[in-house]
């Protein structure tokens, strides 16, 4: 039997999100104060970040990570291999400001830019 694809993989390759080095840190803590110092472990990683996180937290999750990363590159994927996938990309705080306006349904992966790792505009 062969397994099923991972939605992880497949978060980060539609994130538009650097793919050569990612750390997958899973399911953040349910509360704000150990899902920050959880968030903080990777604050200064050059590495594109990847959770799995409930509809019930996902405001949460993002929230925290505003405020712990500042406002990143990122991006939430809904629902991946099956029917009705999306993926959403945009700064922490659109995609926040998106799940606040849309109450969040179903399995999501976030995925965050490193540190650095942003796209940002060189003036010359």
């Amino acid at each position: 039997m062969i397994p099923g694809p991972a939605a992880l993989v497949m978060a980060v390759v539609l994130s538009g999100l650097p793919v050569h080095s990612f750390t997958y840190r899973g399911f953040p803590p349910h509360k704000s104060g150990p899902r920050r110092r959880f968030l903080e472990v990777d604050r200064e990683s050059p590495h594109t970040l990847i959770f799995y996180e409930s509809p019930y937290r996902l405001d949460d999750l993002l929230a925290d990570a505003l405020q712990v990363y500042g406002d990143r590159d990122a991006a939430v994927a809904h629902e991946l291999t099956k029917l009705h996938e999306s993926v959403d990309r945009g700064k922490l705080s659109e995609l926040l400001a998106a799940v606040r306006a849309k109450p969040p349904r179903g399995e999501y992966v976030v995925v965050i830019a490193g540190q650095g790792s942003s796209k940002e505009k060189v003036e010359s």
